[in-house]
C-alpha cells in the first residue's frame, strides 16, 4: 500500500475531501459486507492480511481498527429530495451529533421509516462517526438533504400530516397518530425545533414523563425520543 494511497483515505475523515472525491470510509467485516451488497459502488476494500497491521492502523479511524475498510462512492441523490406523496418520513432540523444521527438512521431502519429527509446543518451523514453508528442501516434507508421547512409546507399542501414533539403539545399517548402521510421532526440537540420549521408543524406532541407530575429530567436524548415517537406511530391500535 502506498504512502498517497493512505494520505487519501485519512483525508476522508475530513467533509471536505468527502465531498471534493464523493466517497466515504466504511469499516468493520459486517459493514464492508453490507456495502458490497447493498446498492452502493464499493471502490477499494483494503483488509489487514493484505495491506498488513501497521497500514491499517494508519488508515483506520478507529481505536481499535478492524480487518476490512472499504471506500465506497456516495450516492448522487442526496441532495435531490423529491417530495412523497405517502408514507413515514423523518425530518431532521439541525441534528448535529454524529452518534444521534447514526442511531436515528437505525432506528429508521427497525421501524420501517420510508425516508429520512435532513436539513443543510444536520451533521454529514458520511461522517466516519455517522457511518459505523448506522450499523448498516446507512446503506438501508433512504437519505436526502433539503430545507425541511419546505419540505413540511409541501407535505401539508399535498394533504398531508406534520409532526413535532414540544413541551407544550399534546399528549402523544392520547391523540390518534396517522402513518399514511406523515412528517415526523426531529430537533436539534439543544434547541428543539427551530421557529421556521415549528411554523409548519399542524399537530404538536408532547411525550409524557412518568409521574407527569416529577419529569426529573429536562428532555429525552434526539435519538431516544425518535425511538419513542415511531415506536408509538408504528403501535397496532
Amino acid at each position: 500500500m502506498t504512502n498517497t494511497e493512505i494520505k487519501y483515505i485519512k483525508s476522508l475523515s475530513q467533509k471536505k475531501f468527502r465531498d471534493e472525491y464523493g466517497v466515504f470510509v466504511v469499516e468493520g467485516e459486517k459493514m464492508v459486507k453490507e456495502a458490497q451488497d447493498s446498492g452502493f459502488v464499493v471502490e477499494k476494500v483494503y483488509r489487514t492480511d493484505e495491506i498488513g497491521e501497521a497500514a491499517m492502523e494508519r488508515i483506520s479511524a478507529l481505536s481499535s481498527p478492524s480487518p476490512a475498510l472499504a471506500v465506497v462512492r456516495k450516492p448522487l441523490d442526496i441532495d435531490k429530495a423529491e417530495v412523497p406523496s405517502k408514507g413515514l418520513f423523518l425530518a431532521l432540523d439541525g441534528i448535529r451529533d454524529p452518534g444521534n444521527l447514526g442511531t436515528i438512521l437505525r432506528i429508521a431502519d427497525w421501524f420501517g421509516i420510508d425516508a429520512v429527509y435532513a436539513s443543510e446543518d444536520t451533521v454529514d451523514i458520511f461522517n466516519p462517526k455517522v457511518v459505523q453508528a448506522t450499523m448498516g442501516a446507512i446503506f438501508r434507508v433512504k437519505f436526502h438533504y433539503c430545507s425541511v421547512p419546505a419540505l413540511c409546507k409541501d407535505v401539508l399542501a399535498r394533504g398531508g400530516k406534520v409532526y413535532g414533539t414540544f413541551l407544550d403539545g399534546q399528549n402523544m399517548y392520547q391523540k390518534r397518530l396517522e402513518c399514511g402521510y406523515s412528517v415526523i421532526v426531529i430537533g436539534n440537540e439543544a434547541n428543539g425545533i427551530s421557529k421556521e420549521t415549528a411554523a409548519c408543524v399542524s399537530d404538536r406532541l408532547f411525550i409524557p414523563p412518568y409521574p407527569a407530575d416529577d419529569p426529573g429530567s429536562e428532555s429525552l436524548n434526539a435519538a431516544v425520543a425518535t425511538a419513542v415517537t415511531v415506536a408509538e406511530f408504528r403501535r397496532p391500535r
